[in-house]
């Protein structure tokens, strides 16, 4: 069994978890924005663009660097500290249950394995809070291409923030409107997580070198294992984003099988790769720096709290 401590104990673990998952949420968008950006322009609009570069000379000239790469920020920073508070939260939780159900002392000798499914557990969880932002993320990501397309009901989003656009998203479709592509959502992040957290913690594992431990290997080693997950996640679960996105932006009916299965017959397998690269070259440091910031301010919280508890001990 999991000494798990008294229900303090497991709170405290909770919100520190919650408070370093939103942290590393916030570090990740300022660092992956314009990159998500393009992929959610290809993989939407494929026939606008030659190539990522020129999906990027295109944005920046028409709509500007900021406003056109760093377009839908605000909802991309809620969405992700939505998703990465509830999904590390709900990862600690989930991997106290792995942990009791296998037989294992602590959650920190947990294998790799058990670690992703853990986070497999705990994505199901981070969908529903994910869902509603990042179609609103997608949608201001794409406005000025769903400006010119035909028979566009959000003729106007460019100009339009989030929250007008979240009113009118529900004022055309109910609150309903805001987790159309739920399915797919979950449909990529959890077996997404499964391999994000499995190839983090197993990269951890071959970074340790004798005599040290998964959390002392230090800030560049965390870094690379991050991006390892990260790369790992997008090259698993890329076809599901690219089905999500077109769901979510032109506002399409069906599922993950059906709207894939058009796609492919309309415009080949490849389709299901539009954005691939941008993709992947915004992974690697956005995880990195996801990772780096959850475990060093997960660690500096413990040690905070630590030390606050000893003096408050001393003092009486």
């Amino acid at each position: 069994m999991v000494h798990s401590g008294d229900s303090r104990s497991s709170i405290k673990d909770g919100v520190i978890d919650f408070t370093a998952g939103s942290l590393g949420g916030v570090a990740l968008v300022y660092v992956g924005q314009p990159l998500d950006t393009i992929k959610v322009k290809m993989q939407t609009f494929p026939k606008l663009y030659k190539s990522m570069f020129d999906c990027v000379k295109q944005t920046v000239v028409k709509e500007g660097f900021v406003k056109g790469l760093y377009a839908g920020t605000i909802p991309a920073i809620v969405a992700n500290v939505a998703e990465n508070s509830v999904l590390f939260a709900g990862y600690g939780v989930c991997q106290k249950i792995v942990a009791n159900s296998t037989g294992v002392q602590s959650i920190e000798k947990l294998s790799a394995t058990a670690n992703a499914s853990a986070g497999c557990m705990a994505a199901f969880f981070s969908s529903f809070t994910l869902c509603p932002t990042e179609l609103i993320k997608c949608k201001l990501q794409a406005a000025r291409e769903l400006a010119v397309s035909s028979g566009s009901q959000l003729a106007n989003i460019e100009k339009v923030g989030p929250f007008r656009l979240t009113q009118q998203v529900i004022a055309e479709s109910g609150v309903r409107g805001l987790f159309n592509g739920l399915g797919s959502t979950i449909a990529r992040e959890m077996p997404g997580y499964f391999v994000f957290f499995g190839g983090y913690e197993w990269a951890r594992e071959m970074f340790t070198k004798p005599g040290e431990t998964k959390d002392t290997i230090g800030p560049l080693r965390t870094m690379a294992a991050g991006g390892v997950g990260g790369m790992s996640f997008w090259l698993v679960t890329f076809p599901a984003d690219v089905i999500k996105s077109r769901i979510q932006v032109s506002n399409l009916t069906g599922n993950l099988y059906t709207v894939g299965l058009d796609i492919v017959q309309k415009e080949g397998v490849s389709a299901l790769y539009n954005g691939l690269r941008p993709t992947l070259l915004r992974t690697f440091p956005a995880t990195a720096t996801l990772f780096l910031t959850y475990e060093y301010s997960k660690k500096f919280m413990h040690e905070f709290f630590s030390d606050t508890s000893s003096d408050l001990l001393n003092s009486i």
